[in-house]
């Protein structure tokens, strides 16, 4: 009884809100009306998660919170209020600092949280929300995303704490995160998982990247390497009103059903690390950019203006087995792509990274003048000694071996509306989080799931733990016939799927045929992948129990989507 009033409270106070905060929206700032490329690209903090005693590498504990301070986007902003992550206050950053790991060397993070009890942002009680009965302080929880390790260290949804660890989610199990690092190497990033605000928290700033180098493997290819020439590019978009705060839209879009919450969020200002349409000087010759795209919902595809190509050397956390070039990458919410660009082909001395993604993707709108442009770099006119190589073939890992496939499951991804037509909620199997658990992979299996996408928008597909090849994509003919038995009896099997996907069929670009942890899911197709729950790059067992409390979840990595509520919880069995 205590628990309904205190949510009709909250709903009643998030109406309030939504009516007294709508004049801020009045203060938007015109993105356009910023200059672009004023401030220069900063290289994000970088954090050893090693220590090195006697020329022997060893593990290390380190402590990295969570501070609510005031950051620079861009030179005629004001400060922003920010989340942000550090190893103290003074240090914390937007994105937060680079945490560098070594292969097989353990990582221990303690996050501590240190947010204040009210949010800068504005959040919707009427969606499933990690919010304790009395609130005294912003909940949040670290996912490391693309890592493999225990459940207790997997950011749990419902693993969220309060500062100072004063109130914990009904998952919570601990207050240090164990990260073995006995993956292959590659590109993973941490950010907020807490359950119904990972949307708002990632927005104020929760999110930052995380390398796992393996020298041996890696050395011999002889890629850009060095702070100078190997580069994370965290990209996001954000909206800001005249005093600096962040944007974000206080009445949904269905305000009786949801006062708050929008079914994706975008901004016009393209943030590159930290800045706003930030510049950098290179040399001519080659870097290395990994590139992750952080933001709620937008989807980039990226291309240079002067013709420059890109060189795809990885795709989310794993290298590929040859180097893929292309003239363009797009590039879903939470994917990481791993490129190199030669800038001594340039037959320009600027080079512009542009983006012409509609948003929402596929259907959405055409980009602007401020969301078109992402960063600006000037090639600096003198030759440089470039010892790095492209070699043919980098690191191959085993393939999606389909024979020894031990199961086959039916993913599919549903939009409700209300009487207006506009989404109230969206749900995987037509279930939310907290229904049984129905996705239960063995061990050390291989699987393939269908993953049927009866909605208008494009949904990249996150899966913890597992690593995944997609094998096609197949259009859905009759949808609409297709779409009505799957609402009545949410079962692919019993709606004859198979009579249905008998459609066009998409080429999986060659630089996305590798293993990955993230993919988009075309709008009315049927996308087939291959799913191993174990590592790529060997046949050993994982040193934890995956089956452990509180398991695993997949799920959209449109934020918005993910929070209301298309996420499952996955557990992997003996």
């Amino acid at each position: 009884m205590e628990r309904t009033l205190f949510h009709k409270i909250l709903i009643l106070l998030a109406i309030y809100c939504s009516i007294a905060c709508s004049s801020a929206s009045d203060n938007l700032i015109d993105a356009s009306k910023l200059k672009m490329f004023v401030d220069k690209l900063p290289d994000m903090p970088r954090i050893r998660g090693y220590r090195v005693v006697g020329g022997v590498s060893k593990s290390k504990s380190l402590n990295i919170g969570m501070f609510k301070k005031k950051w620079k986007f861009h030179r005629d902003l004001p400060p922003t209020p920010v989340y942000a992550y550090g190893l103290n206050y003074h240090r914390a950053t937007v994105p937060g600092p680079t945490i560098e790991a070594l292969h097989g060397v353990n990582t221990y993070v303690t996050w501590k949280n240190h947010l204040p009890p009210n949010h800068i942002l504005p959040w919707d009680p009427t969606i499933p929300t990690a919010l304790p009965n009395k609130t005294n302080g912003i909940p949040t929880v670290v996912h490391l995303h693309g890592g493999i390790h225990s459940p207790e260290s997997d950011g749990n949804a419902n693993s969220w704490f309060t500062a100072g660890f004063k109130q914990r989610g009904p998952t919570w199990t601990n207050k240090v995160s164990h990260y073995p690092n006995n993956q292959h190497p590659g590109n993973l990033w941490y950010h907020d998982h807490a359950m119904g605000l990972t949307r708002v928290n990632l927005l104020a700033g929760l999110i930052g990247a995380y390398i796992i180098r393996h020298p041996s493997l890696e050395v011999p290819l002889r890629l850009p390497h060095g702070k100078h020439f190997d580069r994370p590019l965290i990209v996001f978009d954000r909206s800001f009103r005249s005093d600096g705060s962040i944007y974000m839209n206080s009445t949904g879009n269905n305000p009786s059903i949801h006062p708050q919450w929008q079914p994706e969020y975008f901004g016009d200002a393209i943030i590159v690390n930290g800045k706003a349409w930030p510049r950098l000087t290179v040399r001519k010759r080659k870097y290395r950019f990994r590139i992750i795209n952080a933001s709620n919902a937008r989807f980039f595809r990226f291309f240079f203006t002067n013709g420059l190509r890109f060189i795809h050397v990885g795709s989310d956390s794993a290298y590929i087995e040859k180097p893929v070039e292309t003239k363009e990458i797009l590039l879903g919410p939470s994917e990481i792509t791993d490129i190199i660009v030669d800038f001594s082909k340039s037959r320009s001395k600027v080079a512009i990274l542009a983006n012409d993604a509609p948003y929402p993707y596929p259907s959405g709108d055409k980009v602007n003048e401020a969301n078109s442009k992402v960063m600006k770099f000037i090639i600096s006119p003198h030759r440089t000694v470039d010892k790095s190589k492209i070699h043919k073939t980098l690191i191959k890992y085993p393939s999606g071996d389909l024979s020894s496939v031990s199961q086959t499951r039916y993913i599919a991804m549903y939009e409700y509306t209300s009487s207006i037509d506009e989404p109230t909620r969206l749900l995987i199997n037509g279930k939310p989080y907290e229904a049984p658990v129905t996705e239960t992979p063995k061990v050390g299996s291989t699987e393939v799931w269908y993953v049927i996408n009866l909605t208008e928008d494009n949904h990249p597909l996150h899966i913890h733990l597992g690593l995944f090849k997609v094998l096609d994509q197949t259009e859905l003919v009759k949808l609409e016939e297709f779409k009505e038995c799957m609402t009545k009896l949410n079962d692919a099997i019993k709606c004859h799927v198979g009579n249905y996907t008998r459609g066009k069929k998409l080429t999986v670009p060659a630089h996305e045929r590798g293993w990955k942890n993230v993919y988009k899911m075309s709008p009315g197709f049927v996308t087939k992948i291959v799913v191993r729950f174990s590592y790529i790059h060997t046949n050993a067992s994982y040193g934890f129990d995956a089956t452990a409390k509180p398991g695993y979840a997949y799920h959209c990595h449109i934020l918005d989507h993910e929070d209301n509520a298309m996420m499952r919880p996955l557990k992997v069995i003996k």
